[in-house]
């Protein structure tokens, strides 16, 4: 008699093709349920796959305009990122698939939903915590957490023996030892030889990004249009393609900066439960994205707003990507803010992509007049008596002169 219902979030790789296969040995109906969020798979192989191990159903679902328009571009008017580095690819990802997971598994009747994801990283958390606020009463399986199962599976070679013994196909082998996970966002690279933080990566691991030494001679220059932080418009200055529609535009950022080397790092990072992680990453359209969009910030953006959001809202926001709180009623509040602070981000930004570099060459908004060249200008006085700053300095340096006399 079978257990009850599972939903798996299912790769197709090794971990969850054996998750699948040992989920049905304890006794459970298993169905497979696999996001496209624009990794570089063959998602029909997938199904195939899955279907021979023996799952009941499989389901692929489209994600990618969802990601996109939903959590990439906020997170990019948020200016969102990790401990100053990390552009949050696998992140964000997080609770597009498991809004999904959890809509199929009350259609289907599920009583559980499982993953594949270790017993020491930040995923497990981010899964669990958006499946137990969206279905509180959903039960979770968690295999790298049971001890019957990694007692049985201590690591990559008894999952190879298993894989080997029940026929099931499997494409990893020890020449690639690390492990990965693609969206349209990014590539991560962990684990295997990367745990020593001293090694530096072969060169033939980097997936998505030319060698920036191998890059194009010749600069690419685009520009891109934003709306409200939102980037609503790019256009090639070299061949004149112009992209306007957000997936396919965000494509198209990914397709310039993989050729031009940009958007790879390698970092430390502080995981949510305490460990120390290396990554290695490969974000290219986010990396030119973010670049463009906090440029055009300091031409159309009020000092205060702009201070207040990045204390207050990019910060913070970051902090619930990574943490898996994207569906925390905290993380609501800061989502809602998010547009407030992007009314006047309005412009075009001239970017020159060149091995591995994003330099902006220029920018303008014809809606927004924080900024008055007059004003600025070291040459004319535009309305300004530089006078004015004398009583300014002044009562500026109240408190300074008393402080310096009780110094000295």
């Amino acid at each position: 008699m079978s257990k009850g219902k599972v939903l798996l979030a299912y790769s197709g790789g090794l971990d969850t093709s054996c998750i699948l296969k040992w989920l049905l040995e304890e006794g459970y109906e298993v169905m497979a349920y696999i996001a496209d969020l624009g990794q570089e798979e063959d998602f029909e192989a997938a199904r195939e796959k899955a279907i021979q191990i023996g799952a009941s159903k499989v389901f692929v679902e489209d994600l990618r305009k969802e990601i996109v328009e939903e959590v990439i571009f906020p997170t990019v008017q948020a200016n969102a990122i990790y401990e100053n580095v990390y552009l949050l690819g696998t992140s964000i990802a997080r609770p597009v698939i498991a809004r999904k997971q959890i809509e199929i598994a009350k259609r289907e009747g599920c009583q559980f939903v499982s993953h594949g994801c270790t017993g020491k990283g930040n995923d497990q958390v981010r899964f669990e915590l958006a499946y137990r606020t969206l279905m509180p009463t959903i039960e979770v399986i968690a295999p790298w957490r049971e001890p019957r199962f990694y007692q049985r599976f201590a690591g990559r070679a008894d999952l190879l023996k298993y894989a080997a013994e029940n026929g099931i196909p499997v494409s990893q082998t020890p020449s690639k030892p690390w492990s990965t996970d693609e969206n349209i966002y990014h590539i991560s690279y962990e684990a295997g030889i990367l745990e020593d933080p001293n090694v530096t990566p072969p060169k033939d691991m980097w997936k998505l990004i030319v060698d920036p030494e191998l890059a194009p001679n010749t600069p690419e220059l685009i520009t891109i249009t934003f709306k409200e932080g939102v980037p609503v418009r790019v256009v090639n200055e070299g061949d004149k393609t112009e992209v306007t529609e957000p997936l396919e535009l965000f494509m198209y950022l990914n397709t310039v900066a993989r050729r031009n080397g940009i958007g790879r790092i390698d970092i430390v990072e502080n995981r949510f439960i305490g460990i120390k992680s290396r990554g290695c990453y490969e974000t290219p359209g986010g990396t030119i994205l973010r670049k463009a969009h906090m440029d055009l910030e300091g031409l159309t953006m009020d000092r205060e707003v702009r201070a207040y959001r990045d204390e207050h809202v990019s910060l913070q926001f970051g902090k619930q990507l990574y943490n898996g709180l994207y569906f925390s009623p905290e993380c609501q509040l800061v989502r809602s803010i998010i547009p407030l602070t992007q009314t006047t981000v309005n412009g075009v930004v001239r970017l020159k992509l060149y091995k591995g570099n994003v330099d902006v060459l220029g920018r303008y908004s014809d809606t927004e007049k924080l900024y008055d060249m007059d004003e600025s200008s070291m040459d004319v006085q535009g309305g300004f008596e530089p006078v004015d700053s004398e009583g300014f300095i002044r009562i500026q340096s109240i408190r300074l002169k008393k402080w310096g006399a009780g110094l000295n």
